[in-house]
């Protein structure tokens, strides 16, 4: 077995290895993107809670940090519509966790950040800016835009749950397919319009994207180690996008309590919660992951990203007092695996093991044979 089977999607992205570093909004920096690019994969930064002139920052810090290509990623989530009774509620709700703290919750809730579908200003900063891939989550903005960015020399990314989504993706004339497994940690990139979650694994979509699409598919969920990769390049994949694996990277924005329940015990279990943020996220179990559970919690959360403007204010109280279980910590389901490495020497690491992997099938396959 070998992984050339990766090279037409490596030239498209102009990188060397089969390995993508998931672009984490909060969480990725220009250190760890730029770490990640250098090392020869395709490091990524979230700019989807950002705005036109601090993501214009994070992208030119990265470029004085690497000449090679580096992926920006954006939300295309529908703009949040505003409930009061629905945000005033789950602030009557909270109120006794903030009080735990000796703290009080907003008085009202703010959209905290505009999606990317309506955000001219951020629109209009990345054709300037022209960053060498651009990648979408929660769906796609409008063809125009598209268009404009493949004019412009941009690359294209955009991410899909199950196979109707991969093939908008498909339609929508982008570079690759991101394959988001229900492994995953952090958001689920379902499109606003998708009727339901089919919850498909990782394994199972990127065989179905691969076997039923044209496009170069990129799998993510669940890949922490060299043998997921090549495991994701198996099924079809052209290269692997890895999101917890880097999270424990010192090059991280995380705090400390982030980076101890990702390496310790606390790793071994995640879930799926809308409390933090308004929309369905993968999480290590924490305090604030169970707050939905509690008897007389709401039955609504305010819209995302509305709800995310309780949970970061919650969050800062809370780590004020010392404790961290408030925090958003995205995490996959293999988090377990997670190995504290610098990004370059994570890089290193992913690519002996994608080495042992292959020589190991090999060794399988011949004395199949």
């Amino acid at each position: 077995m070998n992984v050339k089977s990766s090279g037409t999607l490596l030239e498209i992205l102009g990188i060397e290895k089969p390995i993508i570093q998931a672009p984490m909004a909060g969480v990725a920096t220009p250190a760890l993107a730029a770490a990640v690019s250098n090392a020869g994969g395709l490091g990524s930064l979230g700019l989807g809670a950002m705005n036109a002139a601090d993501a214009r920052k994070a992208i030119d810090a990265t470029r004085a940090l690497t000449q090679k290509p580096f992926n920006v990623n954006l939300f295309c989530h529908a703009p949040a519509v505003a409930n009061r009774e629905v945000e005033q509620t789950w602030l009557k709700w909270l109120q006794r966790y903030f009080a735990l703290y000796d703290a009080e919750p907003p008085a009202q809730l703010r959209e905290i950040y505009t999606s990317f579908v309506a955000d001219e200003a951020m629109q209009t900063m990345l054709l300037d800016a022209r960053p060498a891939v651009v990648s979408f989550h929660f769906g796609l903005p409008d063809a125009a835009l598209i268009a404009a960015y493949k004019q412009a020399g941009i690359r294209l990314l955009a991410s899909a749950t199950n196979l109707d989504e991969a093939r908008q993706v498909e339609a929508a004339g982008v570079d690759a397919i991101v394959v988001q497994g229900i492994e995953a940690g952090g958001h689920r990139g379902i499109f606003d319009a998708t009727p339901h979650d089919d919850a498909l694994g990782t394994f199972a979509l990127t065989r179905l994207v691969a076997a039923k699409c044209s496009l170069p598919v990129i799998a993510s969920g669940g890949i922490m180690d060299g043998a997921g990769i090549v495991a994701a390049l198996a099924l079809g994949a052209s290269a692997a996008q890895l999101g917890t694996a880097f999270v424990s990277c010192p090059e991280t924005s995380v705090d400390d309590g982030y980076r101890k329940a990702l390496l310790g015990a606390a790793a071994e279990h995640t879930t799926f919660t809308e409390a933090i943020s308004g929309r369905a996220a993968r999480s290590i179990v924490n305090k604030f992951t169970q707050i939905l559970h509690e008897a007389g919690s709401p039955k609504t959360v305010p819209a995302y990203p509305i709800t995310y403007d309780a949970g970061k204010a919650l969050n800062a109280a809370a780590k004020a007092k010392g404790e961290f279980g408030y925090g958003a910590q995205w995490a996959g389901q293999a988090a377990p695996l997670s190995r504290a490495l610098p990004a370059a020497e994570l890089m290193r690491t992913l690519e002996v093991e994608m080495r042992d992997a292959v020589a190991r099938l090999n060794s399988v396959v011949s004395n199949a044979a």
